[in-house]
């Protein structure tokens, strides 16, 4: 049991990633109820969609139009690449697909790329089962 909850707790946390980048998206900034609320007033709620929308519409950076978001996943994903380990992984993967459900598609889908296959990969080699028949630095045996 606990292996299972060790291999499916990263997974279960990006889509709770997920899950709130589209509560952002479609319960902020594409609702129309608090676009009505935030022509008249200046709530909390309207603070938030202003960031949100600004993370995804200001980031032109060396004149290439990604946003925030998108630079965010980018470097989660250089940082996945690099430091091998499950919390770099799973860091460019949350942030891929946060960039993603927020309008940042390009580097989104590429650090989600990025992040699943680091995270996949370094699941695969820590539940990988030693082999019997092996000793110490990959001899094989002639009889086993």
């Amino acid at each position: 049991m606990k292996r299972t909850l060790t291999l499916a707790l990263p997974w279960l946390l990006v889509l709770a990633a997920g899950g709130i980048a589209a509560a952002l998206r479609y319960g902020l900034v594409e609702s129309t109820d608090v676009a009505r609320i935030c022509e008249t007033s200046q709530a909390l709620v309207c603070d938030v969609r202003h960031w949100t929308v600004m993370g995804f519409i200001t980031g032109n950076i060396f004149n290439w139009p990604i946003g925030i978001y998108g630079w965010v996943a980018l470097a989660a994903a250089a940082l996945a690449l690099v430091w091998s380990r499950p919390l770099a992984a799973w860091l460019a993967t949350a942030t891929g697909l946060f960039a993603l459900i927020l309008y940042c598609f390009v580097p989104g889908a590429l650090a989600l790329l990025i992040g699943s296959l680091c995270l996949v990969r370094l699941q695969a080699t820590a539940a990988a089962p030693l082999d019997p028949y092996r000793r110490g630095k990959r001899q094989v045996q002639a009889q086993p």
